[in-house]
């Protein structure tokens, strides 16, 4: 019994350690040492009058993609070129800011950051900090978790992250309406996916861009999230008239089926999770769980699903079990 009970705690132990890996990290993949090329290939899609997108990889953060995953947008404006988060990196960034500059051919008038990942914010290096907006959540969570952050990004990534630092915004974004060069800007900090985030509504033409408030074809990522804060902002953002929805992860949306497919999404991961839990079922069983089919075609969907569960079986367990000293009074 006693080897069982330590195999047991062994086994625990391990899991406690990959949940913290995840936290610190939000998307933790296995590490190929191979030299990386150095540049990243950033394809602008124009998705409507002054409008790009670059799509990221729906894929986790790996040294192949140096960390390239989540959507990037680039609006002109006649007072510069608007961008909207700046990727994984410094050189991202830099690369970022070269193609923003091409695109409009006008200098960068402003950059927002939507939240705290680094898949989104660790490119501010390549641009005027001065120039650099957020949402005081977001910069106060970039400043507590950036180094664990950089710490895991330097590891997965390696030479992607070259010359990398932790660069925080300097004006902060408050709920409103800015105008940048004739492009009105409803700013919505919000949060859910994390502790603050930034929705963008650019009333000029018409675009949602939701940073990770919305995945699309993509699982959502939960390290951070308060899932019922979530889905009140999910309910928030679908009743904003727009043409297009650009989500954080996954491809541009002609309607709301990112913010659909993220809150059904988040619905049924807390119900399964849920009741493997109180059914009594261990994390590892909790994660071999069958998903409903309708998130089968769903990039990283057991992937993400599996990272949730170490996330929230934690909470869980914080809420619902009796802690030793109380067992003991």
């Amino acid at each position: 019994m006693t080897k069982f009970n330590d195999d047991c705690d062994s086994d625990r132990r391990r899991m406690l350690k990959l949940a913290a890996a995840s936290i610190a990290v939000p998307l933790l993949p296995v590490f190929i040492a191979n030299a990386a090329p150095l540049t990243y290939t950033l394809t602008p899609q124009k998705i409507g009058d002054g409008v790009w997108m670059i799509a990221g990889v729906q894929e986790a953060i790996t040294f192949e993609n140096g960390g390239a995953i989540a959507n990037i947008t680039i609006l002109d404006s006649k007072d510069g070129a608007i961008v909207v988060d700046t990727g994984p990196s410094r050189r991202y960034g830099e690369q970022l800011a070269t193609l923003a500059r091409d695109l409009t051919g006008k200098d960068i008038a402003r950059v927002y950051i939507t939240h705290f990942h680094p898949d989104h914010a660790f490119g501010n290096q390549g641009f005027d900090v001065a120039k650099v907006a957020a949402p005081d959540g977001v910069i106060k969570g970039l400043a507590a978790m950036g180094n664990s952050f950089s710490d895991a990004m330097y590891y997965i990534a390696r030479d992607w992250m070259r010359g990398t630092e932790i660069v925080l915004p300097s004006k902060t974004v408050t709920e409103g309406v800015e105008e940048i060069g004739g492009r009105k800007l409803r700013l919505m900090p919000r949060a859910g996916h994390t502790a603050s985030d930034l929705a963008i509504l650019d009333e000029t033409s018409g675009t949602l861009i939701a940073g990770d408030l919305a995945f699309l074809d993509r699982a959502p990522t939960t390290p951070h999230a308060d899932l019922a804060v979530w889905q009140t902002t999910l309910k928030e953002l679908g009743d904003i008239q727009c043409r297009l929805l650009i989500p954080g992860h996954g491809p541009a949306d002609a309607g709301k089926r990112a913010l659909t497919q993220t809150h059904d999404w988040l619905i049924a991961i807390q119900e399964i999770i849920e009741r493997c839990f109180n059914e009594g079922q261990d994390m590892p069983e909790a994660m071999q769980a069958p998903l409903p089919k309708a998130f089968e075609g769903m990039a990283l969907a057991r992937y993400e699903f599996t990272r949730s569960v170490m996330h929230l079986y934690t909470k869980l367990e914080a809420a619902k079990l009796p802690s030793v000293g109380a067992r003991e009074k």
